[in-house]
């Protein structure tokens, strides 16, 4: 890969960069005249903003109030914590793919800081996180139907399915057309429905808590050392969509609003995070359930 960085492609320019301020602007000019020649990078500042939402604020949702119950009401620190660097981390890799018009993927980034090893590392890490996450959700929708839906089954063939294992058969036939859109434009309606999903779970967990007379009262405990370790892994688990920032940044048409996509997807996801694992511990105590939809009355 040629080397496209300047000496003076300075570590003194601002993470997030305005209009007004012209450091980086010859090279981001560089950046959007190189994807001019794709008609993929259109897609607006709003657009890119679902689909880095509906990145972030994923299924993790479901387990942050169980998270909170392992570690106590301090460990709640931990998200912000964990949000500010997962911030911090996305803005940095603006930055690596503002100033070399070369860098269009994760692996990119490994390639140019570590030549090859890095990008078969970051390659192998990346894919092997994005397995598991997919295999992950897969496994929480089987859990959560199957529990709206007892005793569900059908047989084919002879071999009888039933329980988990049918709905999660059916929920990746059902998602398995999705991946085969190859526009982010298109792709941020879907995003908007997940958007919206998670909107209503959070509504859903506040009118049961309210209306349906479980209340707002457990104490719960100050902090839990021996949870600390699991609910660290279940609150960065809420911010593992990094392997997607360099698809919306190079898809978005004015690449300098990317920090300001950031900016709006960490502080929303953050605070509903933050609300469902401060609601859901009130209402359940140290009786939360790994998700909390299983502990909702059916």
């Amino acid at each position: 890969m040629e080397a496209k960085l300047s000496h003076d492609s300075s570590l003194t320019e601002p993470l997030i960069l305005d209009e007004k301020q012209n450091g980086l602007a010859p090279k981001l000019e560089e950046v959007e005249s190189n994807f001019d020649y794709s008609n993929t990078a259109n897609v607006s500042f709003f657009k890119t903003c679902f689909n880095g939402l509906n990145a972030l604020s994923g299924v993790g949702i479901l387990s942050v109030p169980y998270a909170l119950s392992l570690g106590g009401w301090l460990s709640l620190i931990l998200i912000f914590v964990i949000a500010i660097a997962a911030f911090y981390s996305g803005l940095l890799m603006q930055r690596c793919m503002d100033v070399d018009s070369d860098i269009r993927t994760y692996p990119d980034i490994g390639n140019r800081a570590f030549g090859y090893n890095g990008r078969l590392l970051v390659s192998v890490f990346m894919y092997v996180e994005l397995y598991l996450v997919a295999t992950g959700f897969l496994i929480l929708e089987g859990d959560n139907l199957s529990y709206l839906f007892p005793n569900t089954g059908i047989e084919i063939a002879g071999i009888r399915i039933e329980g988990k294992q049918i709905f999660v058969i059916i929920v990746a036939l059902v998602i398995l057309p999705s991946v085969w859109l190859d526009s982010l434009s298109l792709l941020s309606y879907i995003s908007a429905s997940g958007v919206l999903a998670s909107i209503i779970i959070l509504g859903s967990i506040l009118w049961t808590g309210e209306f349906d007379g479980i209340g707002f009262h457990q104490e719960g405990t100050l902090i839990n050392w021996s949870g600390i370790p699991t609910a660290v892994s279940l609150y960065a688990f809420c911010y593992c969509a990094h392997p997607v920032f360099p698809t919306l940044y190079t898809s978005m048409k004015n690449k300098r609003q990317f920090s300001n996509v950031l900016v709006v997807c960490f502080i929303l996801c953050t605070l509903s995070y933050a609300s469902m694992a401060v609601f859901g511990y009130l209402m359940f105590g140290s009786n939360v359930q790994s998700q909390i939809t299983l502990n909702l009355p059916t």
